[in-house]
């Protein structure tokens, strides 16, 4: 079972793979966008961190109900928006459980990425971060549940795979979309920046497990 602990690492360990990817997902951008994705990532991550060391949240929901909100109020541009959507969405659907499973997740997931799509009014194949996020939740939907790590990691496989698949797509939404044709050939920095949310799901899920074994 995931409790808050394991949702406040895991927020941390987001704001600090943004800020080690930020440079990046700003080349990306710069390519097919506003060249910002990652410092815009990079200051709601980093104002998310320094609220919840204030004042945590006490449940899985509340802790990603939280970062939603502040993000959205933090972020500029589509990111903020999205990214709070799903956040947000997502602790709703988890409710005010001192614990959820695995399969309670990706159904909360699901729920956040539903909301994603429907802001968005995008779907797959449209050069977005609905193209990572939706593979990662198709992925813990269908892993083995009792067996958190390997579920994570299946869902991070997707989701990158997700990511490198957006080269060859041509824009549909989104300011990538104004380029048509030239969108072509660069990587979503939307789905190379939900990639790491699922990345750093696994790495905190191995962590996790690691330290139960040894402690």
């Amino acid at each position: 079972m995931l409790d808050s602990a394991f949702f406040h690492r895991w927020v941390v360990a987001v704001a600090a793979a943004v800020d080690r990817e930020a440079d990046r997902l700003t080349e990306l951008d710069s390519a097919i966008g506003d060249a910002d994705h990652g410092s815009n990532l990079r200051r709601g991550f980093a104002a998310v961190v320094e609220a919840q060391g204030v004042e945590p949240p006490g449940s899985p929901g509340a802790v990603l109900g939280f970062a939603g909100r502040k993000l959205i109020s933090t972020v500029g541009g589509a990111s903020g928006p999205l990214y709070g959507t799903l956040l947000r969405r997502t602790g709703k659907a988890l409710g005010e459980a001192p614990e959820v499973s695995v399969s309670e997740l990706a159904a909360a997931l699901r729920a956040g990425t539903d909301a994603v799509a429907q802001l968005g009014g995008a779907a797959p194949g449209d050069k977005t971060m609905l193209d990572a996020l939706i593979p990662a939740v198709e992925a813990l939907e269908a892993a083995e549940k009792d067996d958190a790590p390997a579920a994570f990691r299946a869902a991070r496989d997707a989701a990158e795979s997700g990511a490198l698949a957006t080269v060859p797509l041509r824009a549909r939404k989104g300011r990538a979309s104004y380029l048509g044709e030239r969108s072509v050939g660069h990587q979503d920095p939307g789905a190379t920046s939900a990639a790491l949310l699922f990345r750093t799901f696994a790495e905190i899920a191995e962590a996790t497990e690691v330290s139960e074994a040894t402690g």
